[in-house]
């Protein structure tokens, strides 16, 4: 095994404008490469024109198949130190092969967020009751919370999550780390000021269901009654893949305008007053609240929305739960200067404060260097997931094994 090699099998290639989970991986890759990492990415999905440009970063890009033992003989080459699996969909697909290829190797699991929180959140919306804690009884947590076991390390995004495995399924701590957004300290020298700016933005991918949904929540039951009162307020909506049902929303006489995906998503956040983000469902971290206080743009979001980025700490704008509520939130904190003015400031104390990149940095080398001096042991205190492992190998790699026959006639 070459000391220093990382193969990171991505569900997708990274597009780090099109998404936080985008920018989540390149601030992964990162702490890797100035570790001194040679890294590898690899992915099942179509190449896309949006994705980070791989070879700038001196990161080897490879293409792999689903249910193909040519996986088999590329990790066998690459004999990685460490394997890094971005969410559990690709652990369930690869993990039991890098297990029995490379059994040396670390195995670390990126959640991104927790699946079965944002489902269940999901499946409660749309039966129009309250999530309750049975909802997370489902076939996604059964499958990532056993993924979660099988490997060694996994990485949990947010703080809420962190309690909700530990305490609902019992989720040894030595298996979790917490690591949030990794940022840098705020600059604030090109932020515009309150009278500089003008009107709302909101901003997400629409192949994530909780962002579309947000927009449908604006257009449909928000925006009347925040443009009542601010006739001459209009609403941007930016978003990569965006389909038909989203630009049908377009309304430049209504002031709801349907802009699509932003080459730079700081610089449009930036140029608006306040940013609208009233998600109804959803887990794990926000990237486009972190974009907000990074730019100086206060925002007004749900209880769901501010989860696990506030830690006590007075919030960077307005959180409200219902419709008017976060309507009149948004028309105050869009005519307060003063408010908006500490919203500010308060986004720089929670980035300081919950998201310094050093601090999770290095609790990230510091947990990866622990677990390789102590791999053998470590799983040894881990037999729930080493008796997973057992049979996922004896029912998931068959299943792959007849897949991968049935392929060939």
């Amino acid at each position: 095994m070459q000391e220093k090699t990382l193969l990171i099998i991505g569900t997708v290639w990274p597009e780090p404008a099109s998404s936080a989970a985008g920018s989540r991986m390149l601030q992964l890759m990162e702490v890797f490469r100035q570790q001194g990492y040679a890294i590898t990415f690899a992915s099942a999905a179509a190449d896309s024109e949006f994705s980070v440009n791989l070879d700038e970063l001196n990161i080897r890009k490879k293409s792999i198949e689903l249910n193909s033992n040519s996986f088999d003989a590329l990790v066998k080459e690459l004999d990685p130190a460490v394997v890094l699996f971005d969410r559990f969909m690709c652990e369930e697909q690869f993990g039991w092969r890098v297990a029995e290829n490379c059994p040396a190797a670390l195995r670390i699991l990126d959640t991104e967020d927790l699946h079965c929180l944002r489902y269940g959140r999901q499946s409660a919306w749309k039966e129009k009751r309250a999530f309750a804690m049975s909802d997370l009884l489902s076939d996604h947590a059964k499958r990532e919370v056993a993924s979660i076991y099988r490997c060694d390390l996994s990485l949990i995004i947010s703080s809420y999550e962190m309690e909700l495995l530990q305490n609902h399924f019992k989720v040894e701590a030595s298996l979790l780390l917490y690591l949030p957004f990794m940022q840098g300290p705020v600059e604030t020298a090109r932020w515009k000021g309150f009278e500089e700016r003008s009107d709302f933005i909101t901003i997400g991918n629409f192949l994530h269901e909780p962002n579309w949904n947000s927009v449908l929540y604006l257009k449909e039951n928000i925006w009347t009654m925040i443009r009542k009162q601010l006739p001459e307020a209009a609403l941007r909506v930016y978003g990569a893949y965006p389909s038909q049902k989203v630009t049908a929303l377009h309304n430049p006489k209504e002031g709801f305008y349907i802009m699509g995906r932003a080459e730079d998503a700081q610089e449009v956040i930036g140029q608006a007053r306040v940013l609208l983000a009233p998600l109804r469902y959803g887990a794990g971290l926000k990237g486009k609240l972190m974009d907000a206080m990074l730019c100086g743009t206060p925002n007004v979001t749900t209880a769901i929305g501010a989860e696990g980025m506030q830690g006590g700490l007075e919030w960077s704008g307005l959180v409200a739960d219902t419709a008017p509520a976060i309507a009149a939130a948004a028309v105050k904190l869009y005519t307060d200067k003063n408010l908006w003015e500490q919203s500010r400031q308060n986004g720089i104390a929670i980035i300081h404060t919950l998201f310094r990149k050093e601090e999770h940095e290095e609790r990230l080398c510091a947990a990866v260097s622990a677990l390789q001096k102590d791999l053998e042991a470590h799983r040894a205190a881990n037999f729930t997931g080493a008796m997973l492992m057992h049979h996922t190998i004896s029912g998931t790699k068959y299943m792959a094994k007849w897949i991968e026959e049935k392929n060939k006639k």
